[in-house]
C-alpha cells in the first residue's frame, strides 16, 4: 500500500482583519519553543533535558501566563523544543557539532484540540479566539494531492502545521492526512515497520529559509 501518511499544502483564505491574530499566535508559539529550548539545553555544563513531562512541569504555568495561547498550543511549543533538543543530543552523541535549538521560521503546530479540520475550511485557535479560513482550491483537483487526500474521505486529518510565505503574504496549512482503516488495503507491512516510518512534506523558500519541513524545522540559512 505504501506510506499511510501524506502532507498536503493548502492555501488559506484568511480574513484581512484576522491576519494579525495569526502572526501574534506565531510569535507567542515561538516564544514558548525558544523559552523551552533555553531551559532544556544545558550543554556543555550539564545534561540537556529531553523529558516533555519535566519541561511542562517546569514551564507550562509560566508560559500560560506570558502568552494568550490556549493550553494545547503552549504544550505544542514546549514539545517542539524538546524534540529538537533530543535531536541535538543525538548529534552530540555521534560527535557532530550542534548548538542550542532556535526557532524563527514562521510555523505553528495544530492538532484536533487547537484546530477543527473540514474538507473545505479550517478553524484555528489564535491569541484572539478562533479564526475560520476557507481553503483556496483549484477548479480541477483530479490527480492532485488535494483531490487524492484532502477531499478523499478515506483520509483523515492529523497534526498539521500552519506556515506563512512572506513573498506572497499568504498563509498555508500543511495538512497531514492519514489513511483511515476503511480505506486500508491488505498490506504485508508490519506494525513495527510502520512505527518507524517518517513522512515529511517540504515547502521551499518559506520565510527565506532554503526549506522548511512539515514539522517547522528550517533547513538552510535564511537570506534575511
Amino acid at each position: 500500500m505504501g506510506d499511510a501518511l501524506r502532507t498536503v499544502k493548502i492555501k488559506l483564505d484568511v480574513p484581512d482583519e484576522r491576519c494579525d491574530d495569526l502572526h501574534q499566535t506565531k510569535d507567542q508559539f515561538l516564544h514558548c519553543a525558544n523559552t523551552t529550548s533555553e531551559w532544556a539545553w544545558r550543554h556543555p555544563n550539564d545534561y540537556c533535558i529531553t523529558s516533555k513531562q519535566k519541561a511542562e512541569t517546569a514551564l507550562y504555568d509560566q508560559l500560560r501566563n506570558e502568552t494568550e495561547l490556549t493550553a494545547n498550543l503552549v504544550q505544542k511549543g514546549i514539545r517542539r523544543a524538546i524534540e529538537a533538543t533530543k535531536s541535538g543530543v543525538a548529534r552530540l552523541k555521534k560527535g557532530d557539532n550542534t548548538s542550542q535549538p532556535h526557532f524563527d521560521a514562521w510555523s505553528v503546530i495544530y492538532d484536533k484540540r487547537s484546530a477543527t479540520f473540514y474538507r473545505d475550511r479550517v478553524s484555528l485557535s489564535t491569541v484572539n479566539g478562533r479564526v475560520e479560513c476557507d481553503y483556496v482550491v483549484p477548479g480541477d483537483v483530479e490527480g492532485t494531492p488535494i483531490g487524492e487526500y484532502l477531499l478523499n474521505e478515506d483520509y483523515e486529518f492529523r497534526m498539521s502545521t500552519l506556515q506563512y510565505d512572506r513573498s506572497t503574504e499568504s498563509f498555508y496549512l500543511h495538512a497531514r492526512m492519514r489513511r483511515t482503516e476503511r480505506g486500508q488495503e491488505p498490506s504485508t507491512t508490519t506494525s513495527e515497520d510502520a512505527k518507524h516510518r517518517t513522512v515529511l512534506g517540504v515547502d521551499l523558500n518559506v520565510d527565506g529559509s532554503l526549506a522548511v519541513t512539515s514539522t517547522g524545522r528550517s533547513l538552510g540559512t535564511p537570506t534575511r
